[in-house]
């Protein structure tokens, strides 16, 4: 069953279409699984094969074309009819011999879209250079046009159920860092903590169970601290060492990030209090100046001139846009706070700020996953911005 109604399904698909029209696409090829689920319903740890939905300014539902093991979980998670739903058989899976785009190109010709413009993901995770080669082989007298990040870009402004899923999952995003909070301390493994933070993941709260994120738990202890993006060992915690946290919440695919450090001991490092202290003042100045109306790159000026006095320089982006998202990443891949984005901030755009600042002696994280409203913005979560003490 789907999560949302057909309306607002429909409402998606239009907008895509309109999309479409202005950048002269009349197919649209759309492999990320997210835009899958967005466009249609679909949820199924299927993406590791080939699948797709076509979406074409003339054909009001999506076809949904993927795995023959799998139609059954386009049927039952979806809002598609059945006559929109196509599966291919077992032996186009890994095969040397045939494609699962041949059978694409087929379900195109069938529609008589074999001469159109047609629309492919070009840069997202899914969709293989195999298979662009493939579908213009299969398609000859077909055009085809970079749709890349087209349907992300409809999802950057967010419905109001889409963003009722979000606060669900900042509820769970709380759970989850409270667990880090009581199971990372010094003398336990970083694995049984870790295993902690999943579980909470999965279980939820009592009222919404929790879903797999789009990324594992990013936990960096002592020497980690001057990189983000590693993950956890069988080391135990150590006294008087930092770990930084880069968890979240998740339902029905929808994501409320959530960054913290937490310090293992009582005095950390005087470089770790000046910098916490910086990002921390600065975070929230910046927080309490965004509005609609603002740019993209006018957020990430605003934290700079907020820390000005300081010597902490952020080289990468202050942050990005987020919503409903699968493995490898829970970005949207569009709007990235930083010098040069001029994205207007519309209300029902979903941010996630994550002044993360890694030194070669120590790190700091801390973060906020926002919304903005009509006069401003609203967190998805209520958790102290601050260093986490453990002793």
């Amino acid at each position: 069953m789907p999560v949302f109604t057909r309306n607002e399904y429909l409402e998606r698909i239009g907008k895509t279409k309109s999309m479409m029209q202005e950048k002269g696409i009349d197919v649209l090829v759309v492999s990320h699984p997210a835009n899958l689920n967005y466009l249609t319903g679909y949820d199924g740890w299927s993406f590791y094969v080939h699948q797709c939905v076509l979406v074409s300014v003339d054909k009001e539902e999506p076809i949904w074309i993927g795995r023959g093991m799998d139609a059954n979980g386009c049927r039952i998670t979806s809002f598609l009819k059945n006559e929109n739903i196509y599966e291919y058989a077992d032996n186009y899976v890994q095969s040397l011999e045939r494609h699962p785009m041949h059978f694409v190109a087929d379900i195109i010709k069938k529609y008589g879209w074999a001469n159109k413009t047609v629309g492919v993901e070009m840069d997202q995770f899914y969709f293989t250079a195999q298979s662009y080669v493939e579908l213009q082989h299969s398609l000859p007298q077909a055009k085809f046009a970079n749709g890349n990040a087209l349907v992300n870009w409809v999802r950057v402004v967010k419905s109001p159920a889409e963003l009722e899923m979000m606060r669900r999952a900042g509820q769970i995003a709380v759970k989850v860092m409270d667990a880090a909070k009581t199971h990372i301390r010094p003398g336990v493994r970083e694995c049984d903590a870790a295993s902690k933070i999943v579980e909470a993941q999965y279980a939820g709260t009592s009222e919404y169970g929790g879903d797999y994120p789009a990324i594992v738990p990013l936990m960096m202890a002592g020497e980690a601290t001057k990189t983000p993006h590693l993950t956890w060992s069988d080391k135990p915690f150590k006294k008087d060492e930092a770990v930084l946290l880069e968890l979240c919440g998740a339902y029905k695919h929808y994501h409320a990030p959530i960054a913290r450090t937490i310090f293992l001991g009582e005095n950390p490092p005087q470089l770790m209090k000046d910098t916490a202290k910086v990002v921390i003042d600065g975070l929230q100045k910046t927080l309490e100046w965004i509005k609609p109306g603002v740019t993209a790159e006018g957020i990430e000026a605003k934290w700079r001139e907020a820390i000005a006095h300081s010597k902490i320089v952020k080289e990468s982006r202050l942050g990005y846009s987020i919503g409903v998202n699968y493995p490898p990443d829970w970005g949207e891949h569009t709007i990235s706070l930083r010098s040069g984005d001029k994205t207007v901030m519309q209300p029902n755009m979903a941010i996630h700020l994550i002044p993360g600042i890694w030194y070669d002696d120590v790190g700091f994280e801390i973060d906020a996953s926002i919304y903005i409203t009509e006069t401003g913005y609203k967190a998805f979560y209520d958790y102290p911005i601050d260093i986490i003490y453990n002793k």
